[in-house]
């Protein structure tokens, strides 16, 4: 009898093998996996058609087994309906009633999956329990069916919106309660057309002689198949064009999230080198230390940061050193510097590198410091509202050399006399006041358009005296930038405090 059934939505049964006490059996493979499995990869779009097709393959599959001798299927869920590489459903698991007779429950599946598998059972062979005909019954095939339609139009496991225990569930389905407890359909409502809607209800009431047969159900599902091809292979050409766009859409959106990813990468790196060093780097490049004859270089750094070090908490110090960089962040992005790094309370920046920019790189570099002076004495320290920072900054241009040092959090360093002169500029300078050297100063009047005064003569270590400058600002005919920092995040307590504080006359 099974080796006769043959029919495209019935999956073929091909033998079985027989090893005392064992009996295995041997069905038709289908590469698909089964339609539980389907519903469960979020991967797979299932539009109208796809839903139709294999409702369709299910009703076909299922009159079959019910107009043969087998006369039902008894187990009838979504996993024991399979799909092949055509994306046709079959129905399997089905007769072989003797050889089930006798199968002993596998005792190693926990007391959840035990309930699971009972979920499609209709009420009538719930209370039989074990009295239940191996076979089950055509009824309670359609009770089995209903549950199936729910799983489809809500890609879930049944009863997922009930939320109680399995074990209630099934005792509140087996007592025939009135009205009938049956699974909430706030999903398929919104996905299922109203015909798929009336069988569902009409194919788990309570009383199996009330339920249509599978014939009836075909018709109360005819409206699904409006607009479907009549020719079967049409129609699986359709489907399988279908199932390649939702690839291409599938890779698509692979690809986008990849790209999103792959520039979250891509702007860390470039905020920790800068973007031509990170761009030789990601090609496998070598990058090799390069000369430069003209740079400009900012040193900066916090007077009485000591002391105010010692009167705070190292996480309120870590804290007031974040908010005050990321304003310092902000406002370097609107000129041509790059940080080199940050040390303590030390700020270090440098124009003209790793792209030259002519003379420039000393006007950004004075623009951006007197930017910079000019926001701090803003700056609100969160937890000293009271105190003004009071920033200190030398400046100085000359010849240097640049190279990325470092295999292991690698950093582009700058190395030659500029850059301890640069600092020498700063240690030797005063509070907010921006400290400029002679070699700065000639480039900047060449630029023209920035006021310096005179300092005097200042004693350096390892260069004897220089006369050195103070910027004090840029000519009024002179195009200022205006940029708006971003706005410090502080509590109401905080921000009053700060709006009462006395504005020291050297600010």
């Amino acid at each position: 009898m099974m080796r006769d059934m043959r029919h495209d939505n019935v999956c073929p049964f091909v033998g079985a093998c027989i090893d005392r006490p064992h009996i295995c059996i041997l069905m038709h493979y289908c590469a698909k996996g089964s339609l539980q499995d389907i519903l469960e990869n979020d991967d797979i779009k299932l539009d109208n058609m796809f839903l139709a097709s294999l409702i369709a393959d299910l009703v076909k599959g299922t009159l079959y087994i019910h107009s043969s001798e087998i006369k039902s299927h008894g187990h009838l869920k979504s996993s024991n309906c399979v799909v092949d590489n055509r994306w046709v459903l079959q129905v399997t698991d089905y007769g072989l009633h003797e050889f089930k007779k006798g199968q002993k429950e596998d005792v190693d599946q926990g007391e959840h999956a035990k309930l699971v598998r009972k979920l499609w059972t209709a009420p009538e062979h719930l209370r039989q329990g074990k009295n239940m005909p191996p076979g089950g019954s055509a009824k309670g095939d359609i009770y089995s069916f209903a549950i199936i339609l729910t799983e489809m139009y809500s890609r879930q496991e049944p009863f997922f919106e009930n939320e109680i225990e399995l074990s209630e569930i099934l005792a509140r389905v087996t007592n025939s309660e009135v009205p009938p407890y049956r699974p909430i359909l706030n999903a398929v409502n919104a996905a299922a057309p109203d015909c798929v809607l009336s069988a569902i209800r009409a194919c788990w009431v309570e009383n199996p002689d009330e339920r249509p047969n599978i014939v009836e159900v075909r018709s109360m599902l005819a409206p699904l198949q409006k607009g479907l091809k009549p020719n079967i292979l049409d129609n699986m050409i359709a489907i399988m064009e279908r199932y390649t766009n939702n690839l291409e859409e599938l890779v698509d959106e692979r690809t986008q999230e990849l790209r999103k990813e792959k520039a979250k990468t891509e702007q860390l790196l470039h905020r920790m080198l800068p973007p031509s060093i990170a761009s030789q780097l990601i090609k496998g490049i070598s990058v090799l230390p390069e000369s430069f004859d003209m740079v400009s270089i900012f040193f900066s750094d916090i007077v009485g940061f000591t002391a105010l070090s010692a009167a705070s908490t190292p996480i309120q110090v870590v804290n007031m050193l974040n908010d005050l960089y990321t304003l310092f962040d902000a406002i370097i992005a609107n000129y041509d510097v790059y940080k080199v790094e940050t040390i303590g309370d030390a700020y270090m920046l440098v124009s003209g590198l790793p792209i030259r920019n002519g003379n420039n790189h000393a006007g950004q570099i004075a623009s951006t410091a007197f930017h910079l002076l000019e926001s701090v004495k803003s700056f609100i320290v969160p937890h000293r509202p009271d105190v003004f920072l009071k920033l200190r900054i030398g400046i100085h241009s000359g010849s240097c050399v640049a190279g990325v040092v470092g295999l292991t959090m690698p950093r582009y360093c700058l190395f030659g006399d500029t850059v301890n002169t640069s600092s020498r500029m700063e240690s030797n300078g005063l509070a907010l006041k921006i400290h400029v050297s002679p070699w700065c100063k000639e480039v900047l009047d060449k630029i023209g358009g920035y006021i310096l005064e005179e300092r005097g003569l200042v004693a350096m270590k390892g260069k004897g005296e220089i006369l050195t400058y103070w910027l004090t600002g840029q000519d009024p005919s002179y195009k200022i930038m205006k940029i708006k920092p971003p706005p410090q995040k502080l509590s109401a307590e905080v921000m009053e405090a700060a709006a009462n504080r006395e504005i020291p006359e050297d600010l």
